[in-house]
């Protein structure tokens, strides 16, 4: 009976070091909140808002049409430039006959200089008309001259039309906003029937079903990590699934006030992004979620 409270000390004294044991190999490595990556659709035209076929919540496929804005005016310049093109088109073909009938006319003058050259020679006739015909060469030359320089001319100008055609195609084409990323509408900035310009946000998207948990690892347990390892992620304290690690900060920061690592207010820390399956939905934005590491053999 003496020995009984000696007895029952070493017991409280071996369960205590079974919890303190359990409890520290229960305590998580890394912790964060989940994130994903967020993109912002904006408006790669001016206009009006024809159509804005989104709404916060609902899942969008990639390549889907998002929103229109009005393109009315852009095809009216359009069609007034392919009119202008054509007709600068249209003046090639007569401008080359021009130059044709004009080659032909000095050739039948040179034939008749050569001719006149030689009865002038002779006193058949005067001088006069060999040096009026020499003068008929001389402007038929000139003529033939100035219609070969608006040829390249004409040429240039129609390259001119055909660039700015091709860049009113590219606005009109861009007044189609496509969603880039199959994923779910997070944020609506705009409504149908705005006025929107260049570079105006339209709506905020992200792709739910592959999310990121963002910890902070001390520099101690910098090492013990490395970019593809799989670590195991918790939700809620318990419930469990694996993640992946995608990325490790080469750059230490102070520690986020909203963060605690697994040593309490370290003064730098390094960011850990681990990459999780979110298929069946239950992940959210900003939901805090914590990180364990593998056991290493021996430890």
């Amino acid at each position: 009976m003496r020995q009984f409270p000696q007895t029952f000390s070493h017991l409280v004294f071996l369960l205590f070091l079974s919890l303190t044991a359990c409890q520290k190999s229960d305590k998580s490595d890394g912790y964060g909140n989940f994130e994903a990556t967020e993109i912002i659709v904006s408006s790669e035209a001016n206009g009006k808002l024809e159509l804005l076929d989104v709404e916060e919540g609902r899942r969008m496929a990639a390549g889907s049409v998002a929103a229109v804005v009005d393109t009315t005016q852009l095809h009216f310049s359009r069609s007034q430039l392919q009119s202008e093109r054509e007709s600068l088109v249209a003046k090639r073909p007569s401008l080359r006959a021009r130059i044709g009938v004009l080659l032909e006319e000095r050739r039948n003058i040179k034939r008749d200089l050569e001719r006149y050259r030689r009865v002038v020679k002779e006193g058949a006739v005067p001088s006069k008309q060999f040096e009026d015909i020499q003068n008929r060469l001389s402007v038929i030359d000139k003529q033939i001259g100035s219609l070969e320089t608006e040829n390249p001319g004409i040429a240039g100008e129609i390259n001119a039309k055909e660039a700015r055609i091709a860049q009113l195609n590219d606005q009109i084409k861009k007044s189609v906003v496509r969603n880039p990323v199959d994923g779910v509408v997070l944020t609506r900035y705009a409504e149908k029937g705005e006025l929107t310009s260049y570079g105006k946000p339209l709506y905020k998207i992200a792709d739910l079903q592959t999310m990121f948990l963002r910890v902070y690892l001390s520099g101690a347990q910098v090492p013990q990590v490395k970019i593809g390892e799989e670590v195991e992620v918790l939700i809620d304290g318990s419930k469990s699934r694996k993640g992946r690690i995608t990325w490790i900060s080469a750059k230490a920061e102070f520690t986020p006030k909203i963060i605690q690592t697994r040593e309490d207010r370290v003064s730098l820390v390094y960011g850990v992004k681990v990459e999780v399956n979110n298929q069946d939905g239950r992940l959210k934005i900003g939901m805090p979620g914590e990180m364990r590491l593998p056991a290493k053999p021996g430890s």
